[in-house]
């Protein structure tokens, strides 16, 4: 397929940011979560499902009500934003798949921070460095966030009683 116009990405396994060209020709490899993994120039990169209309797909759409007036963060939309990223090779989100230990919003220097605390299903995980930036980039998007930290940590270590009982349907578990 031909991308419709310039996209960002990033690649696969390391989580670089990259942009891929209007008119560039990648293979769509995987759509999973509301994310797509295409190959171009024979690399593999990710693009996030809201910029799906570059590759001819339907879009996700975040819709949040109108921002507060305040200027704080709404923890709702955080919650709302975390549950629509899924871990790149679990159809499960990452709430449902209790990779996220904490996230909070901070103020900064005059602006919203986001703090997410979360794990990985395991510590050699090659795709952390892609799931952390779904992450960043995903609650970038809600209204009055300025910037994204992501902290990766592994104590406790993930297990799978730590899935919801939803998810560990989904996956055949329970």
């Amino acid at each position: 397929m031909v991308v419709s116009r310039d996209v960002p990405a990033r690649l696969v396994p390391d989580g670089t940011r990259i942009t891929i060209h209007k008119n560039s020709f990648v293979n769509l490899r995987q759509a999973l979560g509301g994310t797509y993994t295409v190959t171009i120039n024979g690399n593999m990169a990710r693009i996030d499902g809201t910029d799906a209309d570059a590759i001819g797909q339907t879009p996700l759409e975040l819709d949040f009500e109108a921002p507060e007036e305040d200027g704080s963060v709404r923890d709702e939309d955080l919650q709302q934003v975390l549950g629509t990223i899924y871990d790149p090779e679990i159809p499960v989100n990452i709430v449902d798949l209790g990779l996220v230990y904490g996230c909070d919003v901070i103020r900064r220097d005059e602006k919203n921070v986001v703090q997410v605390r979360m794990t990985l299903t395991a510590p050699n995980c090659g795709m952390g460095p892609v799931l952390v930036g779904d992450v960043e980039d995903r609650l970038a998007k809600v209204p009055n966030v300025d910037a994204v930290e992501v902290a990766l940590i592994f104590d406790p270590p993930w297990s799978r009683d730590m899935m919801t009982e939803e998810a560990q349907l989904e996956l055949g578990l329970f």
